[in-house]
């Protein structure tokens, strides 16, 4: 954990079934498998998760809640912005959930955008929101990002909210689940393309050690800030790393 936070509290993320991702065990490190095997890091997880989303999208229109909040979403768009990254760049959302990023996106012009996820519901889900957005340049795929088939990758950008912290807390074999996941991004992603990722349950000296291997910090985006006992950290870290 941070020094500057002796116990993480949960980041309470409703977005995604309503529980914030668990805080890591108290009794290692993540390096050492130190966090505790949760429900979260499941698949029947969030396929049951985004069946109950997709309902209530059905029955009321409500598009759920935004993971880590419209802040998060705000500060990837202003960086893209700020950094000039083509309309026309392809951009991957890894474990789009219901799709609201890859809205903004449309949005602000983006043409070439994908979004992938592993549980069927989200993608009907974000589907369903895209068309009552009226918006059809966006590419959805059912796909689990530790098994990509060979044909998905050239990625100019790919963005990450909470999905590499949901396969860290995965009941079987984290650590395996960890490295595939680095190595499915070294394929996805172009050289020197950008990966923009957010997490509650990783520091950035964590997440530097956990994509050391052919990426290098490019950018540290400003979170919002807390107070505990005197002492001040982030709840959230956000990093852009550059593919070497």
């Amino acid at each position: 954990m941070a020094a500057a936070q002796p116990s993480r509290p949960q980041s309470g993320m409703s977005a995604r079934g309503g529980a914030g991702l668990a805080a890591r065990s108290r009794e290692g490190s993540p390096g050492a498998g130190g966090f505790a095997p949760s429900a979260l890091g499941t698949r029947e997880h969030w396929d049951a998760v985004y069946e109950r989303e997709l309902h209530t999208f059905q029955e009321y229109g409500d598009t759920g809640e935004i993971w880590f909040g419209e802040e998060s979403v705000n500060r990837l768009l202003r960086w893209m912005q700020r950094h000039k990254i083509p309309l026309d760049a392809a951009v991957l959302d890894i474990g789009t959930g219901n799709g609201v990023l890859l809205v903004e996106l449309a949005k602000l012009g983006f043409s070439n955008i994908t979004g992938i996820d592993y549980s069927p519901s989200a993608i009907q889900l974000s589907g369903s929101i895209i068309e009552k957005e009226g918006l059809s340049n966006i590419t959805l795929k059912v796909e689990d990002f530790l098994n990509l088939p060979t044909e998905l990758s050239g990625f100019h950008v790919c963005i990450d909210k909470g999905t590499f912290d949901a396969i860290s807390l995965n009941p079987d074999n984290a650590i395996e689940k960890r490295k595939q996941y680095v190595n499915s991004l070294s394929r996805v992603l172009k050289v020197n393309g950008f990966f923009l990722i957010t997490s509650c349950n990783w520091t950035k000296e964590e997440l530097l050690n956990e994509f050391c291997e052919g990426f290098e910090l490019f950018e540290v985006l400003p979170t919002p800030k807390f107070s505990f006992g005197g002492r001040s950290g982030n709840s959230v870290a956000a990093l852009v790393f550059q593919r070497t």
